[in-house]
């Protein structure tokens, strides 16, 4: 019995659970690594303190997103805050660095917090179901849209990626976006668009930074960076879960979140939270289509996190070797199936229709107000919107 539950996972695994990792991870990693890079060269840190960050949030993010997944059998992605690394590059050069880590330990106690006393989940009960989804699709959305950007830039690449996951969608779904990135692996590498003449592999090595704490630093960095993670990441990351029939309780997952920041915050960690975007590759039906063995992909995932990690000093050349147009039109190729998802569960109640529509619109728009997001406010105009056209009118 023993045996049988340990190989499970293995069992469990396909080759479209793989892909979804790997491109979870690819997505996960190109929307910000080159954010961190520059906030980090702002600030003044050298190259083993910028490579430490890495590591601390590639590392924490395998043994989270490993973890988690084990234990609820749901693929439950976790990543760094794309929001809190836009915002580093501002406030991070601001503060000696050494405060900057204690406001990561302060924000990082602020969601353990949340996840501890529930606080989060009572919150996310009074989101309307219509209203979450349409979140989802909101955000999802701006992701799928690049790939009309990218065909510009790069039609022969784009188009030749289009074409053959439509036709291997029609023969052999499950292997439709796998088909995908190998032919454009293949167009990339012809028309001379891979670059590995700068990659070489180096090994990233943990800096430990004393953390000092200062007013400054907790009003310029810690809340703000507390807010926007809740907001933009952990709220976004449940809606995926709900959307996709996953009714995983959040509470032990900001838990487990804001723990392990507090405890990466020293070497650099700004912190970790649950995936949306990256989360939503490995929990649609392009993962697996068996939705009980989609947390295989996310297992995949905090795999490739790990190697990652390991070689993070090495990232930047990697990634940068790939040409942006490909990882753009994998990532939105893979993420049709959840938004489609998305918004078919938010249209679906006449009565939140409207209310559904306002956040997708919202949502979708990328506006940032006050610091905060568009995943904020769309909800935020949702609910109005639910308020105002359902409140019970005086007889």
């Amino acid at each position: 019995m023993t045996v049988s539950t340990a190989l499970r996972p293995f069992a469990d695994t396909s080759p479209s659970s793989i892909v979804a990792g790997f491109v979870a991870m690819l997505v996960g990693y190109t929307s910000s690594l080159v954010l961190m890079f520059q906030a980090g060269q702002n600030a003044g840190l050298n190259n083993a303190q910028i490579s430490s960050w890495i590591w601390a949030l590639s590392i924490g993010m395998a043994i989270t997103t490993i973890a988690l997944s084990l234990r609820f059998r749901t693929p439950i992605v976790i990543a760094w805050s794309t929001p809190g690394a836009a915002l580093l590059m501002t406030s991070l050069p601001q503060v000696p660095y050494s405060e900057a880590i204690g406001a990561f330990m302060l924000c990082a106690l602020l969601t353990a917090f949340c996840g501890m006393t529930g606080s989060f989940e009572r919150l996310m009960r009074k989101v309307p179901a219509a209203l979450a989804a349409a979140l989802l699709a909101g955000i999802l959305f701006r992701i799928g849209i690049e790939i009309c950007s990218a065909t510009e830039q790069q039609p022969l690449l784009v188009i030749g990626m289009f074409l053959t996951y439509l036709l291997t969608k029609r023969q052999a779904p499950r292997y439709a976006v796998l088909a995908a990135l190998m032919i454009g692996m293949i167009i990339a590498a012809v028309i001379g668009l891979l670059h590995f003449e700068h990659f070489h592999l180096q090994l990233a090595v943990p800096v430990w930074t004393t953390p000092s704490f200062s007013m400054s630093a907790i009003i310029s960095i810690g809340i703000p960076l507390f807010v926007v993670a809740m907001a933009s990441q952990n709220m976004p990351g449940i809606a995926v879960l709900r959307t996709d029939g996953y009714q995983t309780p959040a509470s032990p997952l900001i838990s487990v979140t804001g723990i392990a920041s507090l405890l990466l915050a020293p070497f650099g960690s700004h912190g970790i939270n649950l995936a949306a975007i990256s989360a939503a590759i490995c929990t649609g039906p392009e993962a697996h289509e068996d939705s009980q063995k989609r947390y295989t992909a996310a297992l995949w995932c905090g795999f490739f996190y790990g190697i990652a990690g390991t070689f993070g000093a090495t990232l930047a050349a990697l990634f940068a070797a790939l040409p942006k147009e490909l990882v753009l039109s994998i990532a939105a190729l893979a993420l049709l199936g959840s938004i489609m998802n998305g918004l078919n569960s938010a249209m679906s109640d006449p009565k939140q229709r409207e209310a559904a529509l306002v956040t997708f619109l919202g949502t979708a728009s990328g506006m940032t107000l006050l610091g905060v997001g568009s995943a904020f406010w769309g909800v935020v105009a949702g609910l109005i919107t639910q308020l105002v056209l359902n409140w019970k009118k005086a007889t």
